[in-house]
């Protein structure tokens, strides 16, 4: 009967009288351990107090003998090591303050226990609303300074790991590394040779462990390049630039493994070659590019840009305007008149298809337009692009290295070398309306003109560059004609499938505003699309 009572005395001193609802309570000290012990006080239930409580002291190996002599048993000694005094959370904290704790004892706790949460300055203001005072405040900001959380880090083995800059240690053999950090913001790197850092920044807020996966991939390589200056680069398809003045271009970024490089400069054969990249090294190439001496009419090179083939048509003089013999010609394709095209220029060998158009929509963030009942969703890339205005057709050529063809440039090309309405007979190289068709048909299906074109005349109306002036021939501009300085539409040439045969001529022309658009009207690009 005594021993029950000592015992009570002993729990009561310890634990003290019923806490406020949520309030935290006290962890155990070193001698009220001792006095339970020595109480005789059951060793399981004291363990499952000491976890309940933790405790407010690091057991030293003096401590756990003199608690063995006074008949600790294996299992409290074990529930010792495993306690540590535990942080105070957030409702616990606004708890003491709620519950009318007094400000000194509610500092004190903090202090002791510290807190398991970053307190920023909205939580101090709810405190402060709550009733907590400057001692309590500035407890728990410097407890939040000094509070900590785990910080997982999982990735390749034997990375080295840095928080803020500063190393934290390597990865072990399954690539796990476990820092303890203090709450807030944090700067992460992860590193391992031949691999590019993987950076991260991240806010640990509270006690729970952060897990963060950091994948590494491998480092890329460059390619210095050495080659004429000026000269286009274009790696797997993608345009990188030009050289620089002394003929220089590094390439960076490029990932391991083997790429095509291709080297052009105007009035010089292509370099073209296969090039190895290795990990985190960089290759040197001298791309030498040899003269290939006048470009022949008809030269055809392919843009790596929109993908397309482009023809080379050399400077000449041609009647502009109105054919011979063409008794169907409206005012504004009169009169016939020379013009001198001085120098020369390259242009689309076929019109801008859906597939070309894509490309620029992709790289440019450009959305497609409305797509017609004849190639739903654009299904079909081989069909010309319709549905655009001339401010679209005008970004592609731009993006694509060129430009829209004036509209002399494009009546000369058109012709390919004929004084004739058409270069052929109609239903060999157009597609017309007498064909009962119900949309333009797939590019390069009919023969081309005399300078290898294909569809000038047909399949979807072509925007060009100048404005419209039904009375600008009368003018006679004869040298590189550019168009009126303004106007109200745009030149449109060579007429559609919904055209028929007699409207489609060589010297026929008609505009619409710039901002229009129709289902019959496309372009082809034009200009200096290869000059360096």
């Amino acid at each position: 009967m005594k021993l029950h009572f000592l015992i009570l005395i002993a729990l009561v001193a310890v634990i003290g009288r019923p806490a406020l609802p949520q309030q935290p309570e006290k962890p155990l000290t070193k001698s009220q351990i001792m006095e339970l012990v020595k109480a005789e006080m059951d060793n399981t239930q004291l363990a499952k107090l000491v976890r309940e409580r933790g405790i407010d002291f690091e057991p030293t190996d003096d401590d756990v003998q003199a608690l063995r002599k006074a008949g600790a048993q294996d299992v409290l000694i074990a529930a010792l090591h495993a306690a540590k005094p535990q942080p105070l959370t957030r409702d616990q904290v606004l708890h003491l303050v709620a519950g009318g704790v007094p400000s000194e004892r509610a500092a004190a706790l903090v202090k002791q226990r510290g807190i398991a949460f970053l307190a920023d300055e909205e939580f101090l203001s709810t405190l402060r609303l709550a009733g907590a005072d400057d001692t309590l405040i500035a407890a728990v900001r410097e407890a939040s300074a000094a509070a900590t959380a785990p910080l997982a880090v999982e990735t390749s083995p034997n990375a080295e790991v840095f928080l803020d800059g500063q190393p934290q240690g390597h990865t072990n053999a399954q690539g796990d590394l476990t820092v303890e950090a203090k709450l807030g913001p944090h700067a992460l790197k992860v590193s391992l040779a031949g691999k590019k850092d993987f950076e991260q920044n991240l806010t640990l807020a509270g006690r729970q462990a952060t897990q963060i996966e950091a994948r590494l991939v491998d480092l890329p390589g460059s390619i210095r390049l050495q080659a004429l200056a000026g000269a286009r680069v274009t790696l797997d398809n993608a345009s990188r630039g030009s050289t620089d003045a002394n003929g220089e271009l590094v390439l960076t970024d490029v990932p391991p493994g083997s790429h095509h490089l291709r080297v052009t400069a105007h009035g010089k054969k292509d370099y073209e070659r296969s090039v190895s990249v290795l990990v985190g090294q960089e290759t040197e190439i001298r791309a030498p590019l040899e003269d290939v001496g006048p470009l022949l009419p008809g030269t055809v090179r392919e843009n790596p840009r929109d993908g397309l083939k482009y023809v080379w048509i050399p400077p000449g003089t041609f009647m502009m305007g109105c054919s011979r013999g063409d008794g169907w010609c409206h005012s504004d394709e009169k009169p016939s008149h020379e013009v001198t095209i001085s120098e020369g220029f390259w242009i689309g060998q076929t019109e801008v298809s859906v597939g070309a158009y894509k490309r620029f929509a992709a790289a440019t963030g450009r959305q497609m337009p409305s797509a017609p009942a004849f190639n739903s969703g654009w299904e079909n890339d081989n069909l010309p692009i319709v549905n655009v205005s001339w401010y679209d057709a005008h970004g592609d050529c731009t993006w694509a290295g060129g430009r829209l063809p004036t509209e002399a440039e494009w009546e000369y090309a058109a012709r390919g070398g004929s004084t004739e309405a058409s270069y052929g007979p109609i239903d060999e190289i157009a597609w017309t309306k007498q064909y009962d068709t119900v949309g333009p048909h797939e590019v390069a299906k009919k023969r081309a003109n005399g300078f290898g074109l294909f569809d000038v005349l047909g399949n979807v109306d072509e925007w060009v560059n100048d404005w419209f002036d039904p009375n600008y021939y009368q003018k006679r501009p004869s040298q590189d004609p550019s168009g009126p300085a303004s106007g109200g539409g745009r030149v449109i040439r060579g007429e559609s499938w919904g055209d028929y045969d007699l409207d489609v001529r060589v010297s026929s022309r008609r505009s619409i505003g710039p901002g229009g658009w129709d289902n019959r009207t496309g372009f082809r690009c034009g200009g200096e699309v290869f000059a360096p």
